[in-house]
């Protein structure tokens, strides 16, 4: 399926843009051949490791593959409407207007400088974003209490140990109490990425680095991943919660396996998460995947962090991820009674690193009581 939803644009690009212009035959094939071969990336991924989800090849060649997608999408989706807007003109009087090559010379360089922008703002370093949230019967000694939310890393070819170790520097430097990561910390199986990881050791904060499942650590092979991220000091919540402490104060963070644990030996499982949890102290609750927040909220949970859904990548496309996740997608919502934040994300998975309008983000979350 993944094939074809990136074939059909760049059949209609090949067709509707590049067979309309006045380039020599031999030219007009072989520029074809190149945007159709970009089109199947994920079969070019799938060849050199067995999985749509990790290529492995040079960092420089899976950016142009991600450029020329960008490109190639953007593209067909501009091309379709001025094509649109010229069938309609028809009806007009006097004829209407046919699409010029000028106008498909001037789309195809907006398309190629828009995902030349876009591939840049989903490969760099992020920014740390600052966000506040009140929380209900939160302990005087706890207000104020920072923590760092890192989430869908995406460890890969794309996003190496030199991004790695860049992002665990400015995240050293945000002066937090308490570190996690929810989820998604690679593409690729431990051999393949144990090094792009590694800079996660030098990860710290005063109340440690906790972290839950991803649905990629499923793919690749989560019991071995488990063991590797546990080796670098990050200790991960797997149906459990720790306890919190300023001096008799206590606040509960807990962790859940990720949805997809529900077809392995380990399920997704917030009563287990949740069981001897001090009464009365307000639940932090690391959740890879927002769509179930609801169920968390009916268990009393005060801030729920996701990842998962990268923001949605493209304003716009933003909204079908949304109904893929219950709705949530980016941003804080209210969800009756408990916040849930769901975070942008650090990385993203590289096989369509695009990001339009939703930014990556280390998120530095400030708690303040509210009695």
């Amino acid at each position: 399926m993944i094939h074809l939803i990136f074939g059909l644009p760049a059949v209609y690009v090949v067709a509707s843009v590049l067979g309309p212009l006045p380039w020599p035959l031999i030219v007009k094939l072989g520029v074809a051949v190149a945007i159709l071969a970009a089109s199947q990336f994920h079969y070019w991924n799938r060849l050199s490791s067995g999985s749509i989800f990790s290529p492995e090849y040079s960092r420089s060649l899976v950016i142009l593959f991600n450029w020329t997608i960008g490109a190639m999408v953007l593209l067909a989706a501009v091309q379709a409407v001025v094509d649109l807007g010229s069938l309609l003109s028809r009806v007009l009087p006097n004829g209407g207007w046919a699409v010029t090559d000028a106008w498909r010379y001037a789309a195809s360089s907006v398309a190629m400088l828009t995902a030349a922008f876009a591939v840049g703002q989903a490969i760099r370093v992020p920014p740390l974003k600052d966000v506040e949230f009140p929380i209900r019967d939160l302990p005087a000694d706890f207000d104020g209490y920072k923590l760092l939310q890192l989430t869908d890393l995406h460890a890969s070819r794309l996003f190496p140990a030199s991004w790695t170790r860049a992002v665990v520097q400015r995240s050293l430097g945000a002066g937090v109490d308490l570190i996690v990561v929810t989820g998604d910390f690679i593409d690729g199986t431990v051999p393949a990425r144990r090094a792009d990881v590694e800079p996660l050791r030098g990860l710290r904060a005063p109340d440690g680095v906790w972290a839950v499942t991803g649905n990629h650590e499923y793919i690749f092979g989560a019991e071995a991943w488990r063991a590797c991220i546990a080796s670098l000091g990050i200790r991960i919540l797997a149906n459990e919660h720790v306890v919190l402490r300023r001096g008799e104060a206590k606040v509960v963070l807990a962790g859940v396996e990720d949805l997809s644990a529900e077809r392995g030996s380990r399920r997704h499982d917030l009563d287990a998460a949740l069981t001897g949890a001090p009464r009365g102290a307000p639940v932090l609750l690391l959740d890879h995947q927002p769509r179930t927040a609801r169920q968390a909220a009916a268990r009393g949970i005060a801030l729920q962090l996701s990842g998962h859904t990268h923001g949605g990548m493209v304003l716009g496309l933003d909204r079908l991820v949304a109904r893929a996740n219950g709705g949530f997608v980016s941003g804080v919502y209210e969800v009756d009674g408990m916040t849930l934040y769901v975070s942008n994300g650090t990385g993203l998975w590289p096989g369509f690193a695009l990001r339009l309008g939703r930014p990556s983000e280390l998120t530095r979350i400030t708690l303040r009581r509210v009695p």
